[in-house]
């Protein structure tokens, strides 16, 4: 039988997972996705091959009708210490035009976020996917935690049968 509930990002064929922010879906309602791609320096890739990555308490932003990734910690990659990049700067993402005025409108009407749910690799390029999110209160992650374990019981239940 198929465990019910929110599914974990798996990576698709073609695709390598290299981050996942699974904080996200613990704090955030997740709503519409995007998927973007990152300017990033040749340090930066490399160390994003060998897996450096964290995408914990990193957001996007909008400035100046560009979309911006904040606080995702990429590793400094030790061979390219002399030309190295700082590990926490803002890089910019790269969406469509009509996809950026998307976002930019439900941000403003709603109050939403943008979260990063995962870094990956598709087709070599290192893409992130973005999510519009809407924070979570206390009591909705209790409940979330209580819907969760009720699932469990049953599924356990089921399977004594």
């Amino acid at each position: 039988m198929a465990k019910k509930g929110k599914k974990k990002p798996v990576a698709k064929p073609g695709e390598a997972n290299i981050a996942v922010n699974r904080r996200a879906r613990h704090d955030y309602e997740i709503g519409e996705k995007f998927e973007a791609g990152l300017v990033l320096v040749g340090s930066e890739v490399k160390s994003l091959r060998n897996g450096k990555a964290n995408l914990k308490d990193s957001f996007a932003r909008f400035d100046k009708g560009e979309i911006w990734l904040y606080n995702a910690h990429i590793s400094p990659y030790d061979p390219a210490s002399q030309f190295g990049h700082d590990p926490v700067r803002a890089r910019k993402l790269l969406l469509n035009k009509n996809e950026i005025a998307k976002l930019d409108g439900k941000i403003k009407e709603r109050g939403l976020t943008l979260i990063p749910l995962r870094l990956y690799f598709k087709k070599g390029r290192a893409k992130v996917e973005i999510a519009l999110a809407k924070g979570k209160k206390r009591h909705d992650k209790r409940s979330a935690l209580r819907e969760r374990e009720a699932a469990r019981e049953v599924d356990r239940a089921i399977k004594r049968r």
